[in-house]
């Protein structure tokens, strides 16, 4: 018998093939100018709430503030914060939208964790908090700065505790406002992007964040609240090249915030005024500093560290 099946065409392929380049290669061409892998290299831009009316007749005891604030004195000490930021070539981005009851949304390193791929955005721990971080996602997304992670289930992570030492290394700590489940969340995206040494700081219960305890002045210099630094990460950063530069007063450290510090570039740091002690052993050890009187937004105790989530370095 004659065979009369009809031949039926094969299925074309796709004809196209994968553009293979890293999200880190498309950046500017598809995204814009952002990434950080440093705490020191040279700043570009940040993002960061002027005061709005959140900071306008709030309970402060309940907002975990020190003392009841002066709106306008707060607003222009951030106003001369950022104008120094943009005489050293800083593009300041503002958060624009904030919900009325948040005047700690100033602080907007807890809101953003920013990597070499984009931005982690996080979840505070603090009820007095929660919610700040949907209008920190919301500018990011509207300046096309790629949103890699947001801390999710029952996960807490705030953006000070992670600090970058280089490329693959990240001080990466917990404690009260960075429990378990978040801690191990964005430690496995670091390493998903490479960073090969992750030094775990488990955070004093009395103290908040990284960056109120050691920071980078330089590639090789930071200044740190020796007895609240555990052994090991002191070593690490030794056994790396860092000068481990001993805040000489109790009361810089912990009162007038002298290691929460922004470097600007290597060797030059924005620093709250009033920590003469530890102005002059950094300036001691070749680090330029350039005091600024913060005194009204540290009693939200935070300085401009905590003010300024880094999205450009380098």
């Amino acid at each position: 018998m004659i065979d009369e099946r009809r031949d039926i065409d094969a299925l074309a392929g796709e004809r196209w093939f994968s553009l293979e380049t890293t999200i880190t290669e498309d950046m500017t061409k598809l995204w814009g100018d952002w990434g950080v892998a440093s705490e020191v290299d040279t700043l570009r831009a940040v993002l960061m709430r002027r005061p709005g009316k959140e900071v306008e007749n709030f309970d402060w005891q309940a907002a975990r503030f020190r003392a009841p604030i002066d709106p306008e004195k707060f607003r222009a000490q951030h106003d001369a914060l950022t104008d120094i930021y943009r005489a050293h070539g800083v593009q300041v981005h503002y958060i624009d939208e904030q919900r009325d009851d948040r005047p700690n949304a100033i602080f907007c390193r807890d809101l953003v964790f920013m990597t070499p791929e984009g931005a982690i955005v996080t979840r505070p721990a603090m009820d007095a908090r929660r919610g700040e971080e949907r209008y920190a996602a919301q500018k990011l997304a509207e300046l096309g700065v790629p949103i890699i992670r947001t801390v999710c289930g029952g996960a807490t992570f705030e953006g000070a505790m992670g600090m970058w030492i280089d490329r693959h290394t990240v001080i990466l700590a917990s404690g009260v406002r960075t429990n378990r489940e978040g801690y191990e969340m964005v430690k496995g995206e670091l390493e998903r992007m490479g960073v090969t040494q992750i030094l775990h700081m488990q955070i004093p219960y009395g103290h908040a964040h990284i960056d109120g305890l050691i920071n980078m002045a330089s590639h090789d210099v930071a200044l740190m609240h020796a007895s609240q630094v555990p052994y090991d990460v002191c070593d690490a950063l030794k056994k790396k090249g860092i000068k481990l530069l001993e805040c000489p007063s109790r009361n810089e450290a912990k009162e007038t915030l002298a290691i929460n510090y922004v470097a600007l570039e290597p060797g030059l740091v924005v620093m709250p005024a009033g920590n003469p002690r530890s102005q002059e052993l950094l300036e001691n050890n070749g680090i330029r500093v350039i005091p600024v009187e913060i005194d009204e937004i540290l009693k939200g105790f935070g300085a401009m560290h905590c003010c300024t989530a880094f999205l450009k370095r380098g």
